[in-house]
């Protein structure tokens, strides 16, 4: 038997986002670690192994992440194969995508410190990194949101899984105003 799984692993999750509201699920996503095993599963399916190479993880604390996932309900057994006697179980992501409630006030944003995490991670290496302070009309800050989001839309219908990964990540918001 080969190491490659058959090809109806690669099936598309379900359901496009899943929300997430349980304590249980936003314990499981606050964390670094599992926030990378996402993206490892985010265009095919692995076996613990696998993403515990991919990741440099030791197989235990891939495991003990990829079962902390799957109890929260954000990754399943997708398919399972016999390897000399071993049942190896293919893990997929249940979603495309993830909506995460707003922070509480004073509260940290778990997305911005996965995207800072993996921004300081990243090899040196050409990347677009800008912070700008801008005081905007309403009307201004609604379009300029809407363009935010047409142009993060655009970026994900050209994504190609055999070309090199990118990430983006967009924080526009109205800050407290601090005189």
């Amino acid at each position: 038997m080969t190491d490659e799984p058959a090809d109806d692993l690669f099936a598309v999750p379900t359901e496009d986002t899943v929300h997430l509201s349980t304590d249980e699920q936003l314990r499981a996503i606050n964390n670094v670690v599992r926030h990378r095993i996402l993206g490892v599963l985010r265009d095919a399916p692995a076996t613990i192994t696998q993403v515990a190479d991919k990741l440099g993880l030791a197989k235990g604390s891939s495991s003990y992440h990829i079962r902390l996932l799957e109890r929260a309900g954000l990754i399943e057994v997708v398919s399972t194969r016999k390897v000399r006697g071993v049942t190896e179980r293919y893990y997929g992501r249940t979603s495309r995508g993830i909506v995460l409630p707003d922070p509480a006030p004073g509260e940290p944003d778990i997305l911005m410190r996965h995207a800072i995490a993996d921004l300081e991670a990243a090899p040196a290496g050409p990347r677009t990194v800008r912070m700008q302070h801008v005081r905007i009309s309403q009307a201004v800050y609604e379009e300029f949101t809407r363009r935010l989001n047409a142009l993060s839309e655009e970026l994900r219908a050209a994504a190609d899984p055999d070309e090199a990964e990118a990430s983006l990540v967009i924080a526009f918001f109205r800050p407290q105003d601090i005189r």
